[in-house]
């Protein structure tokens, strides 16, 4: 027992019997060459290699004299190892080829990098690494912000009566085949802007400035969508426009003021305008009333006399034919007709001229013309 009692090591190496090594029996330090030794890094290597043999189901060494039965220095691996082994690596294959499509998503399945087949949504299988998948998320609106919206002069655009204008809009897409997109489109948001800048400079070019500030911004953004959505089919693009909103046309900033007071003057024009042609519209239509009354007046006049003169004549001829058969009857009688149409408005005063010896030769005054009035008033 006294040979091992050198320190925690299994013994340092005494030259002198049993003892404590702490003094010299007399109380004394000893000497400062005859401490403790510091174990070897050998060792420490040696003791490590043993603890990992046990902890891989081997067994110890039995003391630093080596391992007895156990016949070697490395891990020794069991039947339980290599089984928790392979249950490790499936999992992590079943969890690398196991994937989840969600509804509003699709993936695109790749066979050693080829095209092999779209994924719908829910669970799907991919065996790693042979097929790999990439999911792309297709109904989802992305947002492609054009023009000047951004603080840049990209919206100024030259217009067909070489005007410039000032355009904000933005192209709203999503993804209808994730195949193509993938592979057909290097970049597909960079792409998607320049044919849409593109598509929205030549429309532009081919209309008008008053048009395009007012009017014509619907008209305009169904043709952009449509003119985009040929390009990018033309490119085989598996990209979908979805529509486009036409935010802002103003005249550039620079010239804006200017711009709107000659908009100002304009509008005013316009209700001078219109204030003028409704004034000259009420008085056409009342000149129009007026000559219309006229021309019924004299078409009522002329019946009038059409009527009165083939009445008269009608009189006549049956005067005529009444004149053939009793001359000197029908010729008082139009005598008498006639005296009474002179005679009837005049004032009449008769005298008798056989009247003598009274010396009176007026006749007693009739109020014969106050008699008459009195009876066309009554008649009335």
């Amino acid at each position: 027992m006294a040979g091992n009692s050198g320190g925690p090591w299994g013994g340092g190496g005494s030259s002198g019997g049993g003892g404590n090594r702490g003094n010299n029996g007399d109380g004394r330090k000893p000497p400062e060459g005859d401490g403790p030794q510091i174990p070897e890094i050998d060792e420490l290597m040696k003791k490590g290699q043993e603890q990992l043999r046990v902890l891989m189901g081997g067994r110890g060494g039995g003391g630093r004299g080596g391992g007895q039965g156990t016949g070697g220095g490395g891990p020794v691996f069991t039947k339980g190892t290599v089984v928790i082994g392979l249950l490790v690596a499936a999992g992590l294959w079943g969890a690398a080829s196991f994937y989840t499509v969600k509804p509003e998503e699709q993936s695109v399945e790749l066979f050693l990098g080829e095209f092999s087949a779209v994924g719908n949504p829910g669970l799907n299988f991919a065996p790693w690494p042979f097929v790999t998948a990439e999911v792309i998320p297709v109904t989802r609106e992305q947002n492609e912000d054009m023009g000047g919206a951004r603080g840049s002069d990209d919206g100024l655009m030259l217009t067909g009566d070489e005007n410039v204008v000032d355009i904000d809009y933005q192209v709203v897409w999503n993804i209808n085949d994730p195949a193509k997109y993938l592979f057909n489109l290097r970049d597909p948001r960079q792409t998607i802007r320049a044919v849409s800048e593109s598509a929205m400079r030549e429309i532009i070019a081919q209309s008008e400035l008053a048009p395009i500030l007012n009017r014509d911004r619907g008209i305009i953004a169904d043709r952009l969508q449509e003119l985009i959505q040929l390009t990018m089919d033309s490119y085989d693009s598996g990209v979908n426009i979805v529509r486009v909103n036409f935010d802002k046309a103003d005249p550039p900033q620079d010239v804006i003021a200017a711009f709107r007071d000659v908009q100002a003057a304009a509008q005013e024009r316009d209700r001078l305008q219109n204030v003028a042609d409704a004034y000259a519209n009420r008085v056409l239509a009342e000149a129009r009333g007026e000559a219309a009354q006229v021309l019924e007046e004299a078409e009522a006049y002329r019946a009038q006399q059409i009527n009165g003169a083939q009445g008269e004549a009608s009189r006549f001829s049956a005067v005529l034919e009444e004149y053939s058969k009793a001359p000197d009857v029908t010729r008082k009688r139009l005598y008498l007709e006639r005296m009474e149409q002179v005679l009837g408005d005049v004032d009449k005063i008769i005298l008798d001229e056989n009247s003598t010896g009274s010396g009176q030769g007026v006749v007693p005054y009739l109020p014969l013309n106050e008699l008459r009035r009195n009876q066309t008033e009554e008649s009335n």
